[in-house]
């Protein structure tokens, strides 16, 4: 295996060892819907449109209009892949991140010959420059707003250069050097420093990556209270691989770029500059989101002024399916982490164990198995839950289950809601609090009681645990154990 920093091409070096963890084929494929669909079948999974499964990462070698470009999709899209990629047991990775966090390696800079990001480059001066014809960016479906950079990590600091941060947001191919960027307002602290650079009237400058090691990716979509303005999240996935991650300067934006990456675009976030989103469609619609639905193409836009291109020699071309199971691994894993440490610090020992699966796009719901030690500990599971929705304005469900429970296994999960769960004792419902606005159901006109105004919500508390005192009566039926189990396959 090489010794070559960690980057996306020694990912799949390695992923290619494990059977059924990846394919690629060389047969046309149109990146304007027809390319999503097809993975769609194969290995989408998420809350992607029946039917779908989960299935292999899957590099598209033909890629029509663009020959010398490959096109890869769901590489995160199997959380025991992402378990494969980062040398961990799945279950925990979770907790994995969480010490990643605390334990971050900051990134460093690199010189030009260790920056295989930089092999290509193509200017925005150039005659016949057009970020369209340069980059693969595919559509989800054809209703998309336009070609989208799904998994781009933009990268910028604040005016005084002293902070920076790494976010992904979905990005819309608007014309030949212009990108709109929907930064989700509160919440990325990209956004809190564009908003510097606007009320001084000067454009920001930035960097998007593309195709990276998954440990980038996952890794830069922490968020508050976990990492605070300030934290770079790089330093994740430096812990992650035991190894810093390589930055390089922009060759026309003062701005850092990630070395290895195998897309680079750099450009300007405009100040005071907005544009709608479905300019050239006119569908009334983005993408599709997490939760499974279209997202509202969104009327203004912030504007990103593309100066450059560069990518790596027969670069490839990195995109996810918006409601898919890589959504999951991306945001529901670093949420887990967050969750956990949240808990920890509040209620030591208490929270073994924290899922976000694909049932809420990773964002909506947790799944938290729970530990009590004795009577005393009655009720410290739904002040668990409650934690959880204090620190995270997205989550709406929260399943509450025994340490004898498979949090990953969602049959074992619902086995608990249907016999160790009283819907007249053991639900809690807390209206009228903030959540998620690409959630259909958080409009006024669903709800007019408790939703004032889009993306507020009421919050669910399930608590399949089973009372301390009742423990004895819950016991599920003991098997004989049989290690030796697996010679009966041979």
């Amino acid at each position: 295996m090489t010794n070559e920093p960690y980057d996306l091409r020694r990912v799949l070096a390695e992923l290619k060892t494990h059977p059924g963890q990846y394919h690629e084929t060389d047969v046309a494929v149109d990146p304007d819907a027809e390319l999503s669909g097809v993975y769609r079948y194969i290995g989408a999974g998420g809350t992607v449109q029946r039917p779908t499964q989960e299935g292999p990462a899957m590099m598209f070698n033909n890629v029509t209009g663009f020959p010398d470009t490959r096109v890869l999709m769901g590489l995160m899209a199997s959380r025991k892949r992402v378990g494969l990629m980062f040398h961990h047991d799945y279950q925990t990775l979770g907790q994995f991140l969480n010490d990643s966090v605390d334990h971050p390696i900051p990134p460093v800079e690199v010189s030009e010959d260790q920056a295989p990001a930089h092999e290509v480059v193509h200017k925005a001066t150039d005659p016949d420059f057009d970020i369209r014809k340069l980059v693969a960016a595919p559509t989800n479906t054809p209703e998309d707003a336009g070609p989208y950079i799904t998994v781009g990590v933009v990268l910028g600091s604040n005016k005084a250069k002293t902070m920076s941060d790494v976010t992904i947001h979905r990005m819309v191919l608007e014309g030949k050097d212009k990108l709109g960027i929907y930064i989700m307002p509160g919440g990325r602290h990209i956004g809190k420093f564009a908003s510097e650079y606007e009320a001084a009237n000067e454009p920001m400058p930035v960097t998007i990556s593309i195709g990276l090691d998954p440990a980038i990716t996952i890794g830069a979509t922490f968020e508050p209270p976990t990492t605070p303005l300030g934290y770079n999240e790089l330093g994740v996935a430096g812990a992650i691989r035991q190894e810093a991650v390589g930055l390089v300067p922009g060759l026309t934006v003062d701005e850092r770029a990630i070395a290895r990456s195998e897309y680079t675009l750099e450009g300007y976030i405009m100040p005071n500059e907005r544009i709608q989103e479905d300019i050239n469609t006119h569908t009334g619609k983005a993408m599709p989101e997490f939760p499974g639905y279209d997202g509202d193409a969104n009327p203004a836009l912030q504007v990103i002024k593309v100066t450059a291109v560069t990518h790596r020699k027969s670069p490839i071309m990195q995109s996810v399916i918006g409601p898919s199971e890589e959504h999951v691994s991306m945001a529901g894993i670093p949420t887990e982490a967050s969750i956990l440490e949240l808990t920890n610090r509040a209620i030591p020992g208490k929270v073994l164990n924290v899922y976000n699966p694909p049932a809420g796009g990773g964002k909506l719901m947790t799944i938290m198995q729970i530990h009590k030690d004795d009577e005393a500990d009655e009720g410290i599971q739904r002040q668990a839950a409650l934690l959880a929705f204090s620190a995270f304005k997205e989550l709406k469900t929260v399943i509450l289950v025994d340490e004898d429970v498979d949090i990953f296994d969602m049959n074992d999960v619902m086995w608990t809601v249907n016999t160790r769960f009283q819907a007249d004792q053991d639900i809690m419902v807390l209206p009228g609090m903030r959540n998620h606005p690409l959630d259909p159901s958080e409009r006024p006109g669903y709800d007019p009681k408790s939703i004032r105004v889009r993306g507020m919500s009421s919050k669910l508390i399930i608590d399949g645990t089973v009372p301390f005192d009742m423990k004895d009566q819950f016991e599920r039926a003991h098997f004989k154990e049989v290690p030796d189990w697996k010679k009966y396959l041979d």
